[in-house]
């Protein structure tokens, strides 16, 4: 089929005319996290994403993963994102009920830590301390405590 016949096709006309259209900064990006400072025995990392203030508040991510943690370090990649403002809340389950511990107070038990290793005053830091600027590609650490 010659292009002029190609380009005469509807569909084709629309995935043109919408890869010429999109803006530049609509491109999807990968956020690569690394997390360190977990426990020396073998735990599970379960790490919470989250894209606004309201989602964070509510504990509702728009995304999570889990992945093993060997000798206190992971890795884990959330692909595709659209440009924005997101927020991680991650934790090292060292004693394997998927939940993360708490004492009396309400104070954690186990290793956690948040995205620009950001610290709350007896609570969470808010969204707004969390928050990391995602345009391109990404990586970031996070240091649990």
């Amino acid at each position: 089929m010659q292009l002029p016949a190609l380009l005469s096709r509807p569909i084709v006309r629309a995935l043109c005319a919408a890869a010429i259209l999109a803006p530049a900064g609509a491109l999807a990006a990968d956020l690569s996290l690394s997390v360190a400072d977990g426990p020396a025995a073998d735990a599970t990392l379960y790490v919470a994403l989250y894209s606004d203030a309201a989602g964070y508040a509510d504990s509702k991510p728009m995304a999570s993963q889990t992945t093993p943690m060997r000798e206190g370090k992971a890795r884990l990649v959330f692909p595709g994102l659209a440009p924005g403002r997101y927020a991680l809340r991650a934790f090292a389950d060292e004693n394997g009920n998927g939940k993360l511990d708490t004492n009396l107070m309400g104070m954690p038990t186990e290793r956690y830590g948040f995205s620009n290793d950001a610290k709350g005053n007896r609570a969470a830091p808010d969204f707004e301390a969390a928050a990391i600027r995602v345009d391109a590609d990404l990586q970031t650490a996070i240091h649990l405590r």
